[in-house]
């Protein structure tokens, strides 16, 4: 009996008509004539309501329903979620349905109406975007029946509770996958670049895409094939290329929603994958006040599980990042010479000032590319218009910001010491770019 009162619902449309019935005997009052007419109206929706309720309890599975996540979720990502539903009733029904998504979404009005046929099936889907990683729990799936009468409605649970991670995005990672070996590099933002010199080993003739080096045309098999073709050459392979990712208190800055952290995490996923797939060996370091994930560089299938567990554990640490430190072990445990990605952040020229000389022992052996961000609420502040004295003081303090992170690129430069001063949402493509640099370049 509590089973059954604790799956029914009472819909507004029976309020509605109660409430009709109230003002129907109010009036009764004052003409009696209407009295035997609201009994009898009462009467009949309590007969209907009856069957209603019946129609709905008369299977005790009438709603089969199902939440189909994916095994694990892309962080920064856009997830689809699908629920099956299936109508066991021998007749039409509406549903309401409540999904019971993780907390960290912070929503709770997470509602869809649809209807099924009867016997029939149907799948909603919906998306979720997580913004950081680790374990999500999902709830239930609640599902409210009601019959074309709509008086009562009959509440299904589907307690297929289910914990799913969250991971750096992998869904990136494919993506750009697909669009560096692409011939069609900047329909999606990505530079192509010119190569300098034909050191490398010729690997096929292929036809000519706009953007090659008209000195590749083969004209030999351009007279042949009646078109364009052109000598492509195969890039150095082996190289060590390491992503090195800052996990101090600056990297626990926020960009719509995701902390900087984040998004050099799911950018070290991606040229980490693209390396690898390029013939090159990936590697990762994460350090803050302490070294914490080191994995030597390798070309093995495995590599990118590996890089990809570690990534996924990676927490911002709230002290101040040793670089000292990090000097120390890429000295003693990287013996060949590497293309370092190191994914930092800089608020000014004196803070990158303090570990320019560790940055530049570095790059004694190691080919480096410091990356660090814009700020993009200041960027905003200085292209505002300035209505006051007190605006016309804050620009100018954002600019004097602005042009410290400047400065901090052209320091670099003056040791030798390559940069990429870009805004979160550009962190991915910017660094395939720079990477495919240097390899055209022949750099690595």
């Amino acid at each position: 009996m509590m089973a059954f009162l604790r799956s029914l619902y009472l819909r507004p449309r029976l309020y509605i008509v109660l409430g009709l019935m109230v003002i129907v005997f109010i009036v009764s009052a004052a003409v009696p004539v209407f009295f035997f007419t609201a009994k009898s109206i009462v009467a009949a929706i309590g007969i209907i309501f009856l069957i209603d309720v019946l129609l709905l309890y008369q299977k005790k599975n009438g709603i089969y329903g199902v939440r189909v996540p994916p095994d694990r979720l892309s962080n920064g990502d856009d997830n689809e979620i699908k629920i099956f539903l299936e109508n066991n009733y021998s007749f039409p029904i509406s549903l309401d349905i409540i999904d019971e998504i993780p907390h960290q979404f912070q929503k709770r009005d997470l509602l869809f109406k649809t209807g099924l046929p009867s016997h029939g099936t149907k799948t909603v889907s919906y998306d979720l975007k997580p913004t950081e990683r680790g374990e999500y729990s999902f709830g239930g799936v609640n599902a409210f029946a009601r019959t074309f009468i709509g008086l009562a409605a009959r509440r299904f649970v589907f307690d297929n509770n289910k914990m799913v991670a969250v991971y750096p995005s992998f869904l990136q990672m494919r993506k750009y996958e697909l669009i560096a070996f692409s011939n069609n590099l900047s329909d999606y933002g990505l530079k192509k670049i010119r190569r300098i010199g034909h050191s490398m080993e010729f690997e096929k003739i292929r036809e000519y895409v706009k953007g090659d080096d008209y000195r590749t045309v083969n004209w030999k098999a351009t007279a042949r094939k009646n078109q364009l073709m052109v000598n492509q050459f195969q890039d150095e392979k082996s190289q060590h290329i390491y992503s090195v990712i800052d996990k101090g208190r600056l990297m626990k800055m926020p960009f719509e929603e995701m902390t900087l952290l984040d998004y050099s995490i799911n950018a070290a996923l991606v040229i980490s994958n693209i390396a690898l797939k390029k013939g090159d060996k990936p590697g990762l370091i994460t350090f803050s006040e302490k070294i914490n994930s080191l994995i030597p560089a390798d070309s093995r299938s495995t590599q990118i599980s590996k890089i990809q567990e570690a990534l996924y554990r990676e927490k911002t640490r709230f002290l101040d990042s040793n670089f000292e430190l990090l000097n120390a072990a890429v000295i003693h445990k990287l013996s060949q010479r590497s293309l370092i990605l190191l994914y930092t952040n800089f608020e000014s020229l004196q803070s990158m000032k303090r570990q320019l000389r560790y940055m530049r022992s570095i790059a004694a052996n190691h080919l480096v590319v410091v990356i660090f961000f814009e700020n993009t609420e200041l960027k905003s502040l200085i292209n505002d218009p300035a209505p006051n004295t007190e605006v016309i003081y804050q620009k100018t303090i954002a600019e004097k910001f602005a042009y410290e992170k400047r400065q901090i690129v052209k320091e670099l430069k003056m040791h030798g010491i390559h940069s990429i001063l870009t805004p979160p949402q550009l962190l991915t493509i910017n660094t395939i770019n720079k990477y495919l640099e240097l390899k055209a370049r022949d750099l690595i």
